[in-house]
């Protein structure tokens, strides 16, 4: 009879801590965890209800099933689900019309990131704003402003909207706080950008003065003990995977000495914690250039990189030797970096560094660039698992560390490391 009770406590429980709420996307890993937490709490419940009505607590073993075959199966039924809804978004079968108030900045870079991203199920079809700002000042805009905020209604029923983001605009709070709360009775779901949006972290707590609603906020201090205990951690990490991986990385140097001329390893000066200089090591997986006789991966001479693109991969003439195209492919010549770990320079997770010249062009061109040096940097990061490797978007990178930086913990740092893997999968070059 007990075990009677698992599937609707599994699903109140599930249902409090919001479980069935629609996301933007849907977080496979922290929906894990909450079905690990439902479930256990659930067989507890169920025990002690066991014993409140027959005196005795049901067979531990069938209780011990009824949790591992509640989890795997759940936790299966997930994984379809979450795999389904970002085929279905990807391609185009599930998504949703949305309108966007605030045609300037954080509304135009909100609209690039729904259409660049449709995993998240959501096509911008246009702006709402009252004087809005040229393309050329918000860094463009590729759907058009549709009207004001009086259009809305109109607007809303016109092309099926059911959903509505509240970018910064030049209208008055008042008028959109009124708007805002008109939403429901629209059929509108409404998500809003908070003002100082990069000062906001998930530590931010509510509280009221009177009736005045008030947010306080919780900065991540780089120095402070948590930190002190992320990198003990990161150095004792980093010995034990160079000891498991000591003879593959003995393997590839010797590889790499017997296939071309050159050392097995290289060394770059990098730009971590601070602004401090440090040598960043490799495994070499090019040959020398012919105009260029140090044996460097990446410096290739004349080489700048796009508008907002990182350096990386392949720069200019590709000079991979076969053995450097597979170590690029699997990553393996970020191994010797756990060295650096072990030294102090780096991090297993943080901002990746950037070579000096490129650092101090980006500080120049790149709003917040300087602010990812206020942590080491890392092998892997937040940046890094959702595919912006290589040549790819800085002012992106820069928001992702920034995120990365406001919401640090060691659970992300542990989330990261175990989305790495996936994320090498992803072509890098």
């Amino acid at each position: 009879m007990p075990l009677l009770m698992l599937p609707p406590l599994i699903t109140c429980l599930a249902q409090a801590r919001g479980f069935y709420q629609t996301r933007l996307r849907t977080p496979f890993i922290e929906g894990t965890i909450l079905i690990l937490a439902a479930v256990s709490i659930a067989v507890v419940a169920a025990a002690a209800t066991g014993a409140l009505i027959n005196g005795q607590i049901p067979v531990t073993g069938a209780l011990t099933k009824a949790w591992l075959y509640s989890l795997v199966t759940l936790i299966a039924c997930r994984a379809l689900f979450v795999a389904f809804e970002s085929w279905a978004r990807t391609n185009g079968l599930w998504r949703r019309p949305v309108l966007i108030i605030g045609a300037g900045v954080v509304g135009a870079r909100v609209a690039r990131r729904l259409e660049d991203h449709p995993e998240y199920g959501l096509t911008p079809i246009g702006f709402l704003d009252e004087d809005p700002r040229s393309p050329a000042e918000v860094g463009g805009r590729a759907i058009p402003i549709l009207g004001t905020i009086n259009d809305l209604e109109e607007l809303a029923l016109r092309h099926g909207v059911r959903d509505l983001v509240v970018a910064f605009s030049s209208i008055a709070d008042e008028r959109l706080s009124r708007l805002v709360q008109r939403g429901p009775e629209l059929g509108l779901k409404v998500t809003v950008v908070p003002r100082m949006f990069d000062t906001i972290n998930d530590r931010v707590r509510y509280d009221t003065l009177g009736g005045l609603p008030m947010q306080s906020l919780a900065t991540v201090n780089p120095r402070g003990i948590q930190f002190a205990i992320k990198h003990a951690i990161d150095r004792i990490l980093s010995l034990l995977i160079l000891i498991l991986f000591s003879p593959i990385m003995l393997c590839i140097a010797i590889t790499i000495r017997f296939t071309s001329p050159g050392p097995a390893l290289f060394t770059q000066k990098r730009i971590g914690r601070d602004g401090r200089e440090f040598d960043f090591y490799k495994f070499r997986s090019m040959r020398a250039s012919t105009t260029h006789n140090e044996h460097d991966d990446s410096r290739t001479p004349g080489f700048r990189p796009a508008i907002d693109s990182a350096p990386g991969g392949l720069e200019g003439e590709d000079r991979r030797t076969a053995i450097g195209r597979f170590l690029r492919r699997a990553s393996f010549d970020e191994l010797p970096q756990l060295l650096n770990v072990l030294r102090g320079d780096m991090s297993l997770v943080g901002p990746r560094p950037e070579r000096p010249e490129y650092v101090k062009m980006f500080q120049q061109d790149v709003l917040r660039y300087s602010e990812r040096h206020r942590v080491k940097s890392g092998i892997t990061g937040w940046s890094q698992i959702h595919g912006l490797r290589g040549q790819t978007s800085v002012t992106a990178r820069v928001e992702f560390d920034s995120y990365y930086i406001a919401h640090w913990s060691l659970a992300l740092d542990l989330k990261i490391l175990a989305l790495t893997p996936l994320a090498l999968l992803r072509k890098a070059e």
